[in-house]
């Protein structure tokens, strides 16, 4: 009997690494031990989590530049502790949030054209943890809110335009929390933990609406290794693309509504380990070679991007494999959010490819610092006592004396960049002076 092969335009999908010129070369890629994806991604930069002594540092590199990265490149290392798990803004291609084991969250503004000088002064310090913060994600359509989850086994969600917790979760997890994920909307977000529980939190209405779920739909063995997964599904085309850390490969799955639910595509298999992935958002995929996913895989002191690609033989568009998909436009506030208002992305057509927008400056409103301390969401407080933040007096000049400040901090640390080099110079002349006069 002929067997009969399952219809999906997805069946051919193959993944290529790009030519060595493409990837980024001779990176410290942090050792740290713990388990996240150590790179992020977006249509403007790749970031990169690295080793760095006295304190913790990442790498922002403008997608553009390849090739080997000089040791002496700028990072971003405000951080006292490694940093443990970075996160771009998917609203503002130029914010990126850093979780770190000093207890603190950063939110960070890159320059337009990447970093000319270390970046020390984050945009806003988020201090609420009283262990090291190993997950951070923002929320999918609301503006400036920000989840993160620490080893206190806390869950926090701020509002990052005025440094504030809007909610604080302290009683859902006894155990370490591994990984946070929200739904497309926002209106939920989903756990794993050390205890092998997977729970669906409604976080406005502090409650867990799934906790242990019997029984899955669908089973797939994987293979023997005790390497953490590290999931990135694509909702658009929805296949999901698993990375084992310390594997070489990568696996991917079509998800269907029909049983049996889950269905192997391939594997792309490499010989160096991966030590992280970054995975770029659709926006930022070329649409003229049919790439459907583009992933950035850590080695251990390279950052090789692989392209995943549905072979097709017209050179037009195909409205098949590109369906509309989130853009960069928040539709709702985080007060709105907080309120209680769900919206959806703000999806975007790629027929004419994607080309990110300028940068926009990351406003942090601060509340008065002598007034009474705003107090977080407990468990026992309901989501609607919950007050719109106090406009101040003066954003706007306020706003102009940030920009200042930083524009003033750059130069100075312009300033002392070039003293140092100056000096190095003066002494390399005058040695060379000295050896001529005494060879004369």
């Amino acid at each position: 009997m002929r067997r009969v092969v399952r219809q999906s335009k997805f069946r051919h999908v193959f993944g290529q690494a790009v030519k060595n010129d493409q990837c980024y070369d001779d990176i410290r890629v942090s050792r740290v031990t713990w388990d996240s994806s150590f790179c992020a991604v977006n249509p403007k930069f790749v970031a990169i989590i690295i080793e760095a002594s006295g304190g913790g540092a990442f790498l922002v590199l403008p997608l553009q530049k390849t090739g080997r990265i000089d040791k002496s490149y700028p990072t971003v290392c405000g951080h006292t502790g490694p940093v443990l798990d970075i996160d771009w803004c998917p609203h503002n291609d130029n914010v990126i949030a850093s979780g770190s084991e000093d207890c603190t969250v950063m939110v960070w503004q890159i320059p337009e054209n990447g970093l000319t000088v270390p970046l020390t002064d984050p945009a806003v310090v988020l201090e609420g943890h009283s262990k090291r913060v190993g997950i951070i994600t923002w929320h999918p359509t609301a503006r400036n809110v920000l989840l993160s989850a620490g080893c206190d086994n806390i869950i926090m969600i701020w509002n990052v335009g005025t440094g504030e917790a809007m909610i604080t979760l302290d009683d859902m997890h006894n155990d370490m929390i591994y990984s946070a994920c929200w739904n497309r909307n926002g209106s939920l977000f989903c756990t794993g933990s050390k205890d092998k529980k997977l729970r669906v939190i409604d976080p406005r209405k502090m409650e867990i609406v799934a906790k242990s779920m019997d029984e899955p739909i669908a089973l797939h063995e994987m293979d023997t290794s005790n390497g953490v997964l590290l999931p990135f599904y694509d909702p658009d085309t929805s296949i999901i693309y698993l990375c084992g850390k310390g594997d070489s490969s990568i696996r991917y799955f079509e998800i269907t509504d029909e049983s049996p639910y889950v269905h192997y595509l391939n594997t792309f298999s490499s010989k160096e380990p991966q030590r992280g992935m970054g995975y770029m958002p659709k926006r930022g995929l070329d649409v003229n070679k049919c790439e459907i996913a583009r992933f950035f895989k850590l080695q251990e002191r390279k950052c090789e991007p692989i392209i995943m690609t549905v072979p097709r033989k017209s050179d037009l568009f195909q409205d098949d494999l590109y369906p509309d998909t989130a853009g960069p436009d928040a539709p709702i506030e985080a007060e709105d959010w907080i309120e209680g208002k769900n919206a959806d992305p703000i999806l975007i057509s790629l027929k004419q490819g994607y080309v990110p927008s300028k940068s926009r400056e990351l406003n942090v409103v601060k509340k008065n610092i002598l007034g009474s301390k705003p107090a977080t969401h407990k468990k026992d407080e309901p989501v609607s006592s919950h007050k719109k933040p106090a406009e101040v007096s003066h954003p706007h000049s306020d706003g102009k004396v940030d920009d200042f400040m930083k524009e003033l901090r750059s130069m100075k640390d312009t300033i002392r960049t070039q003293g140092e080099r100056i000096s190095k110079l003066e002494g390399i002349i005058s040695s060379l002076t000295a050896n001529e006069e005494s060879e004369g």
